[in-house]
């Protein structure tokens, strides 16, 4: 079916980003969610302080040292802070291997520049549900228990139709900007576009194709994945965002702006929520959204909470198998 592109002029789009700039206020348009989440928060519901601990001696959090490495950043002329990402290398080595930019969450931001980098690695325990999907058929454990018996058996006949083959994921460290509107992520899309994909690509071998390279994030990461994704279509081949920190009022803006990167080529749009996330409401607001205005995206909703145990089931392996599939030219699960 084709899209149907919204019409609006770019002072329209202007008029709609100005209310970007407004998160702290619109706070209390998310029903059931405490501040610090509601706010832009912690991934789960506690204080930053309160993240699990490290476990980087972990083969279960961290996965094989050798298939990790960090990509430093000082500080340039550009950027004025200095930035890192922890980069997991997929096995095999493969050119045409895709590549995952993965956006942590508020706590994480909250935690410094290694701590923040190593989010996807050490609190979200990426290797260990890659190890999942390496095995081929998933099971309510590997999802921390947080899937309804539909959806494990949708995700295990994507398994079963084609094996997991990986991807390389790119794990910046990810700030908790001030200004949280389109305007005010500019910086750091600079800095995921112009710096963090190009040395990826370079440290592991990988072509520059944008149609092979995805970007995700949760909850403060979903958001900003939504507008470096969306905002830069020239780039991405799929946009994915998890539990993202979105408010009702920004869908018709995030529609408007997913239909122009649709229009420009864009790839497949993903939003995934949850049932106890403090953001469902605006997710889902989001999704209706996108149906009206026909661009097309898919919307999954799953059992949990907003936490770090989602991140390490459902969170982490729809993320990673959605990816994998549509940047090889496969159907999402």
């Amino acid at each position: 079916m084709k899209t149907r592109h919204p019409t609006a002029t770019p002072a329209t789009l202007d008029r709609r980003r100005l209310l970007l700039g407004g998160g702290a206020a619109l706070a209390a348009l998310v029903p059931g969610c405490d501040r610090g989440v509601a706010s832009g928060g912690p991934s789960d519901r506690r204080a930053a302080t309160a993240a699990p601990p490290p476990r980087a001696g972990s083969e279960t959090a961290s996965g094989p040292a050798d298939r990790w490495q960090m990509l430093d950043f000082p500080a340039s002329a550009e950027r004025a802070e200095p930035e890192l990402a922890a980069l997991l290398e997929a096995p095999g080595k493969a050119a045409d291997t895709p590549l995952l930019v993965a956006l942590h969450g508020r706590g994480e931001a909250g935690r410094g520049l290694p701590a923040g980098a190593r989010g996807w690695r050490d609190d979200y325990a990426l290797a260990a549900v890659e190890a999942a999907l390496f095995r081929g058929k998933l099971d309510e454990g590997d999802l921390r228990g947080f899937v309804r018996p539909e959806r494990l058996a949708r995700l295990n006949a994507s398994l079963a139709a084609a094996p997991f083959r990986g991807l390389a994921v790119a794990c910046p460290y990810t700030p908790a900007l001030a200004d949280r509107s389109f305007e005010g992520s500019a910086g750091f899309a600079r800095f995921v576009i112009g710096e963090l994909v190009p040395a990826a690509r370079r440290a592991l071998g990988l072509a520059a194709e944008p149609g092979r390279t995805g970007i995700d994030g949760v909850s403060m990461g979903g958001r900003l994945a939504l507008f470096v994704g969306l905002g830069h279509p020239e780039a991405f081949g799929a946009v994915g965002a998890l539990q993202p920190a979105i408010y009702e009022d920004e869908a018709p803006f995030l529609s408007e702006l997913a239909a122009r990167a649709q229009g420009r080529g864009q790839h497949p749009l993903r939003l995934v929520t949850s049932d106890d996330d403090g953001f469902r409401a605006a997710v889902e607001a989001l999704g209706r959204r996108l149906d009206r205005d026909k661009v097309r995206h898919e919307l999954v909703l799953t059992p949990g909470p907003h936490d770090y145990a989602w991140n390490r089931g459902p969170g982490g392996v729809e993320m990673l198998l959605w990816h994998e599939r549509v940047l090889r030219g496969l159907p999402g699960p």
